[in-house]
């Protein structure tokens, strides 16, 4: 398995950081420390101190929180990558912020740069909160026929788009305070299970990024960028990454566009992906594949201990790579 096309490594979005995060790895690992460390020069503060000693108020401001989970997943997966060299994906995904993270890990663009662009990314989009009130909302039971017929009733009381479909039954919007409040009353009226305000500091991937996202074109039009060398699957069109211009287009377009996980993963499963690994803080990813598809396998990177549960997993499922795929230290 370890070298066949049924692998996808998915990298986790805004939302997955915590104090804390990436510490085991970085204390274990010289393959992490490296990275954790090179941001430092890139970035010209000591990330790696806020993500592992916080404080938490500031972990979580989206332009530290960025960087933060993008710096983390890259480094659970070069220390996977490192302890299972016949590893071979055939593809790579991440939701929202990690889509950047997957664009790295297929060579899109340099570890470096992957980090200064989400670092303007966190803060332009930090930017776009403060100078207009913005919120978001889950909505779940609906499927999303019904949530888009909601929303369009919503845009009479206020600006609110559709913001991610994660798996069946769970989509989010986000928008105005009035048009969120009135997407909830809606849903509910429409027979959503639940449908309650999330605790965000703004409207992200809505209309209200659109500040955002001009600021992150103009990042990303002075970034060098690569076809990438494995399969990427973006958020914008759940279909894989093409050329460098293109990918540039999708990344600026992803701040005000839906980010279309569900389909994502979809389409990994139609390509005969059938073991996806989150490389990252977290287990978000492994619970909404839960929803897509249980038969599909999820395995997590995040610490030693679900590092050595991933690498026992992918050595059972492939025992002629065992032994020269896990017995290596990074």
């Amino acid at each position: 398995m370890l070298n066949d096309a049924r692998i996808a490594v998915l990298f986790p979005g805004q939302g997955a950081q915590h104090v804390g995060m990436a510490r085991d790895l970085y204390d274990a690992f010289e393959t992490a420390r490296t990275v954790v460390d090179a941001a430092r020069s890139v970035l010209g503060f000591d990330l790696g101190a806020l993500m592992f000693d916080g404080p938490e108020h500031e972990l979580t401001q989206t332009k530290n929180s960025q960087p933060a989970i993008y710096v983390a997943s890259v480094a659970a997966w070069r220390v996977l990558a490192k302890r299972c060299p016949a590893l071979t994906p055939a593809a790579f995904a991440g939701l929202s912020l990690g889509e950047y993270t997957a664009l790295h890990a297929a060579g899109s663009f340099s570890y470096e740069d992957g980090l200064r662009l989400v670092r303007r990314r966190g803060e332009a989009m930090q930017a776009a909160c403060e100078r207009s009130t913005g919120t978001m909302a889950s909505i779940i039971g609906l499927d999303e026929a019904a949530v888009r017929r909601v929303v369009a009733d919503a845009g009479a009381t206020g600006l609110v788009d559709v913001a991610n479909i994660n798996c069946p039954g769970q989509i989010v919007v986000s928008g105005s305070p009035e048009g969120v409040r009135a997407a909830i009353e809606g849903a509910k009226a429409a027979g959503a299970g639940r449908a309650i305000e999330l605790k965000v500091s703004g409207a992200f991937h809505s209309r209200l990024m659109a500040p955002a996202r001009d600021e992150l074109a103009a990042a990303l039009a002075r970034t060098d960028v690569n076809p990438p060398a494995t399969t990427v699957i973006q958020n914008v069109t759940a279909r894989p990454a093409a050329s460098p211009d293109s990918i540039r287009q999708s990344l600026a377009d992803q701040c005000t566009s839906s980010v279309l996980w569900h389909t994502s993963i979809e389409t990994l499963l139609g390509d005969g992906v059938t073991t996806f690994i989150e490389a990252g803080p977290g287990t978000v990813l492994q619970g909404l594949l839960r929803r897509i598809d249980r038969e599909a396998t999820g395995l997590g990177v995040h610490d030693v201990e679900s590092l050595e549960r991933t690498v026992a997993a992918l050595e059972a499922a492939d025992p002629d790579n065992a032994e020269r795929a896990g017995r290596r230290g990074p």
